[in-house]
């Protein structure tokens, strides 16, 4: 019969360095990774779903405001108003502004956007803008992460299907659990060399579908900018497929084209005035081939902005919101004078105008009254950016600058 094994102080001794050495090695990891500069405090309860205002109220007061500066406009997820200032996101009642939970990480966001009922969060670390979080709306409960290569700055933008981070050099395409559909543009260690259709590119803006990508893009050797229709969730997201590559008939390098809208697998862009052609919004079809042309302003905003509402868009110019049949981007209605793109309410339009807001019926674009509205300022006035809205229940969110502003019948 063998003796039984003991222990020698020599085990002894060594297990005690390698429990130390584990000790050690997991408060490096915590030091130094992301969890020790995260705080997560989720709701009490879910936020309970908004219901449709039946109507738009006949007066609006400030309910109550918030600091907001990494959001464009108003996030609603699940329930539940968001706001994104400085290193934290923090869902609150629609109705009081109240704090239901909050996200927070040791530095500065890159940008928030809302979709699929979340509020999805990007924060940067040393390879740009690339660390997102999923936060459930209603809960604030930490869903999908990802992390990747990014520009900084990125713009966000999402269509119903996809969430677009765009940069200047690169941009991706997530779907809803934040998996990576496409990369296009720089690829700083690609798997496949050779497979992205052009290189050194500027991305200059873009619109998606869930059926088509719309980039305009200034390249080397092109005589103007270029619009690039694509996939956005092709075969391999490494390889870009695309549907159709053509050289804009617009004068210099950096034009004032801008991608107004994706809708489907049409494409509307504005071009500006150019060799005596006048400026128009044009629209293409799915393999990126003109299939209409109409007549447009002349002096667009450079933050001209686009809000997407039921059957059409709404593209604010920078003086005037004009309506866009989503179907075939025809022109329809014009609001003269505009702070920003308006949103639906109780099935009217409301269009942000200097002390009040434009209440338009959606069939004809005929204005139906004012609804006086006190703000600071004008913002157009002092070279601030357009004023941007959302309804969530009865209550009408403005983005107004870096603050999220809330009105509610008075």
């Amino acid at each position: 019969m063998l003796a039984p094994e003991r222990r020698t102080r020599a085990d002894v001794l060594a297990a005690c360095v390698i429990a130390v050495l584990v000790v050690v090695a997991a408060g490096v990891i915590w030091l130094t990774g992301d969890a020790h500069g995260t705080e997560s405090v989720r709701a009490d309860n879910p936020a309970p779903p908004a219901q449709n205002a039946p109507a738009v109220p006949d007066s609006l007061v400030e309910a109550w405001r918030a600091d907001s500066d990494a959001t464009a406009t108003p996030v609603v997820a699940g329930g539940v108003a968001v706001t994104g200032d400085g290193d934290t996101v923090t869902g609150r009642d629609g109705v009081t502004g109240e704090h239901l939970w909050h996200y927070r990480r040791d530095r500065a966001l890159c940008g928030l956007v809302g979709a699929w009922n979340t509020a999805v969060a990007v924060y940067p670390d040393g390879r740009g803008c690339g660390q997102v979080t999923q936060l459930d709306g209603s809960t604030g409960v930490r869903q999908a992460q990802r992390s990747s290569d990014a520009d900084d700055p990125v713009t966000l933008s999402e269509d119903g299907t996809y969430v677009l981070a765009f940069g200047d050099s690169r941009m991706e395409v997530w779907r809803s659990d934040l998996v990576r559909t496409l990369e296009y543009g720089r690829v700083d260690a690609p798997v496949n060399p050779g497979v992205q259709p052009r290189s050194g590119c500027e991305l200059l803006s873009a619109a998606s579908s869930s059926s088509r990508l719309a980039v305009l893009e200034s390249c080397p050797g092109d005589a103007a900018v270029r619009l690039s229709v694509l996939n956005p969730a092709p075969k391999e997201n490494t390889t870009p497929q695309e549907y159709g590559s053509i050289v804009l008939d617009v004068g210099g390098d950096r034009a004032d084209a801008h991608v107004l809208a994706v809708s489907g697998e049409r494409t509307a862009v504005y071009l500006p005035p150019s060799d005596g052609v006048p400026a128009a919004v044009v629209v293409y079809d799915g393999a990126g081939v003109e299939s209409a042309r109409f007549p447009a302003p002349s002096d667009v905003s450079p933050t001209t902005t686009v809000a997407r509402t039921g059957s059409f868009v709404s593209w604010w110019t920078g003086s005037q919101v004009i309506s866009l049949r989503a179907t075939d981007f025809t022109p329809g209605w014009t609001v003269q004078d505009a702070l920003g793109p308006g949103t639906q309410m109780g099935g009217r339009f409301l269009v942000p105008v200097d002390g009040a807001l434009a209440v338009i019926d959606t069939a004809s674009g005929a204005e139906v009254k004012r609804i006086p509205v006190a703000r600071d300022e004008n913002p157009l006035a002092s070279g601030g950016r357009p004023i941007t809205s959302t309804a969530l229940g009865d209550t009408l969110f403005e983005q107004r600058g870096d603050q999220l502003v809330a009105l509610r019948a008075g």
